[in-house]
């Protein structure tokens, strides 16, 4: 009973539904009542014409068929609190993406409010960063309107608003860092008089975050006595300086301990035996080295780090996209089984083509093509004539990707993006070439929304046309199975159709990365096979 009165008393919904919900709220409050049923059988009656007179007035949705909506409470009331449930269902719940919750103030102090979670904006992310805040408190928030926006593991996205209200409380403001999904980064409230009662408002103690750090904060006492006991077992075995010590002769020892004393140049005076009658034992002499080398180990410690002093150098702060690639680049190196199949590819007609292409588009206004674009265009009609390599790898199978959707690598300040040409084998050289261009923009301000990186089914690297590397081999981006890396062209000369007759021609090397677990050797050539003939015979790509 306390839980539904305190409802109805701190709901905006209820409060404005009826006249019936305003001033007869007893009548729910009945609901969770020991004689429920017996209360509901007598008012049925009035059930029905009062909730008949509601449904005209409702902003919830709630079902026009009165009888019914009657009969369904009677049914929920068996359980406790499921009127609430069946009554409000669709005002109450929102959007999911805001990991928002709704909280009723208790009998103290605080109105009805909402709080606002760290939102996860990928599948990759655990934390985030606030990069800017667009509204300040007290300013009134609308449906879609952009609160702030948030740097994720991949890029900086616009946090949007799900309900009207007024922002309270900012508990996490600008340049706020690594904060864990889930955890209140904002609070709205329904009505403006509200702002002023969060001024000092801190979120609940019991969230998961909060209870892990309790759970923190009171381990360390037993940390504590583990690390006491074994730094007392050495003192206990090493004598004291001031000790007396006779001769030699009369210090108690066994053979492999006065051998092993001999060997390592330790005075058996100052071990304290631990065997019958003192005897000092081998295992005395290890003890008492371990506790030298300790004493030792420190002052070279305190060196190392004069010596990093003196050295004049600048800590540059881990972004969440660097943090991120590190981690995933580290997994992927360790857990996929790499190898590499290289290749060189005469560029000479592609070039020609190239060139032809140019002009057209020149002639139309239209931008250039440039040799990335051609690249990928081949790549992604390679992926359709060899699908197992359009794969990625399960712990119980093999999923075959059906779209052929190329990421392309794009170096910023910022870190490495990898943005996706969704259906590249499906799109035109110009509209590739557009698209790259924009997404390499967006990328390089750190505007990419996740719908711009994620869904890629190959990778494509290319430091061979902006940075003239000649050959190189990529990690490949998991959980995709394969990555191609694009290497300069280079004028040779080859032998021509006579026998002392030569000719130059021009070679692009590539390297394809593979995951063994999905794509077999045989198979790797069979695609850079593909690959080579789009590219040494670029007129069958537009076919």
């Amino acid at each position: 009973m306390p839980y539904a009165s305190h409802f109805l008393n701190h709901s905006r919904k209820l409060r404005n539904a009826s006249k019936l919900l305003h001033h007869d709220r007893a009548v729910l409050v009945r609901c969770f009542s020991s004689d429920v049923q017996s209360s509901i059988n007598t008012n049925r009656d009035m059930w029905k014409t009062r909730f008949h007179g509601y449904e005209s007035s409702s902003r919830n949705g709630v079902s026009k068929q009165s009888p019914n909506f009657a009969r369904s409470i009677t049914m929920a009331t068996m359980e406790r609190g499921s009127v609430i449930e069946s009554l409000f269902n669709r005002g109450i719940s929102r959007s999911s993406q805001l990991q928002s919750r709704r909280c009723y103030a208790s009998a103290s102090d605080l109105p009805p409010h909402q709080e606002i979670g760290m939102p996860s904006l990928s599948p990759t992310m655990t934390e985030g960063n606030i990069a800017r805040w667009l509204k300040k408190e007290g300013d009134k928030v609308s449906t879609g309107e952009v609160l702030c926006e948030v740097e994720t593991d991949k890029a900086t996205v616009e946090l949007e608003c799900m309900e009207e209200g007024y922002l309270a409380k900012i508990i996490h403001g600008d340049g706020s860092k690594e904060i864990k999904v889930g955890e209140v980064i904002a609070v709205t409230v329904e009505d403006e008089e509200d702002i002023a009662k969060f001024k000092d408002y801190h979120p609940s103690a019991s969230e998961p975050g909060d209870s892990t750090a309790k759970e923190t904060s009171s381990s360390p006492p037993p940390k504590k006595k583990v690390e006491e006991e074994p730094s007392q077992e050495p003192e206990r075995k090493v004598s004291k300086p001031n000790a007396p010590s006779s001769s030699e002769d009369r210090i108690f020892a066994s053979p492999l301990a006065r051998k092993l004393a001999e060997e390592k140049n330790v005075p058996l005076s100052s071990i304290k035996g631990t065997g019958f009658d003192g005897l000092i034992v081998k295992g005395d002499v290890e003890d008492y080295l371990a506790s030298g080398v300790k004493e030792v180990s420190a002052p070279s410690k305190a060196a190392k780090a004069a010596a990093e002093a003196s050295l004049d150098y600048t800590d540059i702060p881990l972004s969440q996209i660097r943090k991120i690639t590190a981690s995933r680049l580290l997994l992927s190196k360790q857990t996929i089984p790499h190898y590499y199949l290289t290749v060189d590819t005469c560029v000479d007609k592609l070039m020609s083509l190239r060139t032809q292409l140019n002009s057209l588009q020149e002639g139309s206004g239209g931008a250039r093509i440039s040799v990335n674009d051609l690249v990928i265009k081949a790549a992604a009609l390679a992926l359709r004539k060899v699908p197992q390599c359009n794969s990625s790898w399960t712990n119980d199978y093999i999923r075959q990707y059906h779209n052929v959707n190329v990421n392309v690598a794009v170096q910023t300040e910022h870190g490495l993006f990898v943005p996706v040409i969704r259906d590249a084998d499906k799109k035109g050289l110009s509209a590739i070439g557009e698209e790259v261009k924009q997404l390499a923009k967006k990328a390089k301000e750190n505007s990419l929304k996740p719908q711009d990186y994620e869904g890629g089914t190959f990778t494509v690297s290319n430091l061979g046309g902006p940075f003239g590397v000649k050959q190189f081999c990529a990690i490949i981006n998991p959980p995709q199975s394969g990555i191609l890396a694009v290497g300069s062209a280079e004028k040779r000369v080859v032998p021509g159709s006579g026998t002392e007759e030569f000719k130059y021609a021009s070679f692009m090397a590539v390297t394809l990365s593979c995951d063994h677990r999905v794509i077999d050797g045989a198979i790797g050539a069979e695609w850079l096979k593909a690959f080579k003939g789009y590219i040494e015979n670029p007129e069958s790509m537009l076919l």
